[in-house]
């Protein structure tokens, strides 16, 4: 408890030393003793998040408007990685370090669209965030680091009309975004809301590469590139919600979800010979666009029969669609014309969902609950590579290919008030989700292939208050969850690295790459146990552990084979599974009132914040050699502190948040292993009411973040690649206005 709050007060000075002058003011200028304890009295009153998350029978982390407004954010990603054990790398959402399917994303309880980005979804468009680090029976266990359930807006119980205009800048030129909310409570029981959210981005990066290799004939071969990428695009999302109350404990809620968006992304890079032959092309230009949408309705039914029973009823439809061209023209040193490669393609989903559960009281302590869901999802995808005018793969590239997937569960869970001090939750889940595929590789074999996995999760989860009367918790969760191997790692097709053509070698650093049809999915046994103690004004300090025990490992596996694609020996990527891994981690956060965690410091009514969290990592894998044989990704450590500040004498506020991680090495396998650079970055805000109806709020995101990127290494051979990108900064002003 001693060590977060001391590494909060140090790594804050600098906000504490902006506050000093306030805090002088309101020391001159403090209330009555009385009015100071009316003002505690009037915030332990507040439903707060913490008070949410205190009452929750499982442990769960609750976040509402307050820290989805906070920052004037227009990507929820933004938010996220402010999170405590957080953090978004590459669009891509990390739980404890871990990413791809270890972290699971729900919205409203039900498994994310396929093709769902975090940077689709306005935060205005959403009404809380709810992250859970161990499964619960009543959710899809695919969720080995935690879950994330985004819940969207409900509607209000008054009448709501917000506007948000905003203008951004990263690079070279600003860009604009909006929101309008409107929502209202009309006669015979009907609510709604409508968000509406229109959204341009506009980023350029400076780019760096170096490798160290083999060219086409076998000799070593060094190049070094520079250039730029730059990526911009527009879009809309619509997410409106339709609430009829059929009766005082009955009531039907349609929910939609429509996303709309054009992107487009333009490079160059010049190559510099350092070593061996030049490539075929050393001045590199690629001009990519393409359109993304997705369309969700879900119908839900709720029934209160009584005091003892309740019904929940779901029904859902999506689709979704993807179509992209990506164009590459290369040439040498006097510009003459290389390489010419076009790669189209298009992706089509379509999903059904149903579910249901049934609650019923059993006696005075128990709540017991069954349900089943199913869900179907149908994609249909075609990709074509054109090489100077020839197809790259004849009978693999430009041929259908289609897969359907169908995963049925049913669960069983038991909450259970033991006494004043103890509680439980126990439950059990088994799910089952079926890949079949079909496609068509004329001349390389068939990609055709069935895979069925059958998982059985029991979890339990136990609470204890040491003083039956106190606020303070211990919780501890001993678990079992999965995760699946997707569709593209199950495909057996290849995809080529077009840096060496297939009708020669390529080397260890630039493989082919081609999915695994027996894969199997991952199996962990999870241990958590955390003790939370909930401050009286709202604070809280929290200390946990965890520990995961992983079957089953999906790993990359790297070899040369003979293929059937090429004349030559190819090295070849290909997921297989390991047999064992296992991670664990220590967990502490601290936020609050300055006035509460440092009294001797700061007056009860300094309107100070302070919030810090530090997430300890480790993780081994057994099948391959060490050192470093962690998870991928996983970061040893990452830190995370901030401050909100609140002026007495103007309406403003202001904050910052920092986030931090080390460097770090993966030994991917026996052959190869890989760095991530370092990684920091700070986020800032000001926020001044002008009037009752209008508010501003001026941002930045990503402030001092340095290079980004991996070096991939070779085991005995000191052939290396290289990349890294220059990220920058976003600067935002918003407007909002309430009618």
């Amino acid at each position: 408890m001693k060590f977060p709050a001391l590494a909060s007060l140090i790594l804050l000075c600098p906000a504490l030393v902006l506050a000093q002058q306030e805090v002088e003011r309101a020391n001159n200028t403090a209330p009555a003793p009385g009015n100071q304890q009316l003002d505690r009295v009037s915030v332990t009153r507040q439903q707060t998040d913490t008070d949410l998350r205190r009452r929750e029978p499982v442990a769960k982390q609750l976040y509402g408007r307050e820290e989805l407004d906070k920052y004037g954010d227009t990507q929820l990603s933004d938010v996220l990685k402010r999170l405590p054990g957080i953090n978004v790398s590459g669009g891509q959402l990390r739980m404890r370090g871990l990413g791809g399917a270890y972290t699971q994303i729900l919205v409203n309880g039900e498994p994310a669209p396929p093709g769902f980005s975090l940077d689709n979804l306005n935060p205005a468009q959403v009404e809380r965030l709810e992250v859970t680090k161990a499964p619960t029976a009543d959710q899809s266990a695919q969720a080995i680091a935690g879950t994330l359930n985004i819940i969207l807006k409900d509607a209000p119980r008054v009448v709501q009309k917000d506007l948000r205009l905003g203008v951004a800048y990263a690079s070279e030129k600003p860009v604009v975004n909006g929101n309008f909310t409107y929502g209202d409570r009309a006669l015979g029981g009907l609510g709604f809301v409508i968000p509406v959210s229109f959204f341009l981005w506009h980023v350029k990066n400076d780019l760096d590469t170096d490798r160290l290799g083999r060219d086409a004939a076998g000799q070593p071969q060094r190049l070094a590139a520079e250039g730029f990428d730059r990526s911009f695009g527009h879009g809309i999302n619509v997410s409106p919600r339709l609430n009829w109350k059929l009766g005082d404990d009955e009531t039907l809620t349609l929910q939609g979800f429509f996303v709309n968006n054009r992107f487009h992304n333009e490079g160059e890079n010049t190559t510099t010979v350092l070593l061996g032959s030049a490539p075929s092309s050393v001045l590199d230009t690629t001009r990519n666009q393409g359109t993304f949408a997705a369309q969700r309705l879900n119908l839900q039914y709720n029934n209160r029969f009584n005091e003892d029973r309740r019904i929940e009823l779901k029904a859902g439809a999506g689709s979704g669609a993807a179509d992209f061209d990506y164009n590459f023209f290369g040439r040498d040193k006097a510009g003459t014309p290389t390489v010419t490669r076009e790669t189209t393609g298009r992706n089509r989903n379509h999903n059904a969902t149903m579910s249901g559960k049934y609650s019923q009281y059993v006696g005075e302590a128990h709540t017991v609950t069954a349900g089943g869901e199913l869900e179907r999802r149908v994609r249909n995808e075609n990709r074509r590579t054109v090489e100077n005018g020839k197809e790259l793969l004849p009978g693999i590239e430009g041929q259908p290919f289609d897969a359907t997937i169908t995963r049925s569960a049913f669960f069983a869970q038991d909450e259970w008030e033991i006494d004043k001090q103890w509680s439980a939750y126990v439950g059990i889940r088994h799910e089952q989700i079926k890949t079949d595929s079909r496609g068509t590789t004329d001349g390389v074999g068939s990609s055709d292939f069935s895979s069925t996995s059958k998982v059985t999760t029991p979890v339990l989860h136990l609470n204890f208050k040491p003083d039956p009367k106190g606020r303070d918790l211990v919780r501890a969760s001993l678990t079992r969850s999965y995760k699946a191997p997707d569709v593209q790692q199950l495909i057996n097709r290849p995809t080529i690295n077009t840096n060496y053509p297939v009708s020669g070698p390529n080397t260890q650093t630039a493989p082919d790459r081609v999915g695994n049809p027996l894969l199997k999915p991952e199996l962990a046994t999870g241990l958590d146990i955390a003790y939370e103690s909930y401050l009286p004004a709202g604070g809280l300090v929290s200390v946990g552990v965890f520990h995961r025990r992983i079957t089953g490992l999906i790993r990359n596996g790297l070899a040369l084979e003979t293929v059937n694609w090429s004349t030559q020996q190819r090295w070849v990527a290909k997921p297989i599974n390991l047999s064992l891994a296992t991670t664990e981690g220590l967990e502490l956060e601290v936020k609050g009132r300055a006035g509460e965690l440092f009294p001797s410091l700061f007056d009860v009514s300094t309107a100070l914040s302070l919030r810090a969290s530090l997430n300890l990592y480790r993780s081994r894998v057994a099948d391959i050699p060490g050192p470093n044989n962690r998870l991928e990704g996983q970061q040893p450590w990452q830190f995370n502190f901030g401050a909100d500040y609140r002026l007495k004498s103007l309406p403003l506020s202001m904050g910052f948040s920092a986030q931090i991680a080390p460097k770090f090495d993966v030994t991917q396998s026996a052959l190869q292993s890989q760095e991530t650079r370092a990684n920091r970055s700070l986020d800032a805000f000001a926020a001044m009411q002008v009037s009752k109806q209008d508010s501003v709020r001026l941002s930045v995101n990503g402030l001092f973040q340095p290079k980004q990127g991996t070096l991939v290494s070779i085991t005995g051979l000191p052939d290396f690649n290289l990349s890294e990108r220059k990220p920058v900064a976003w600067w935002s002003a918003n407007w909002e206005h309430k009618f």
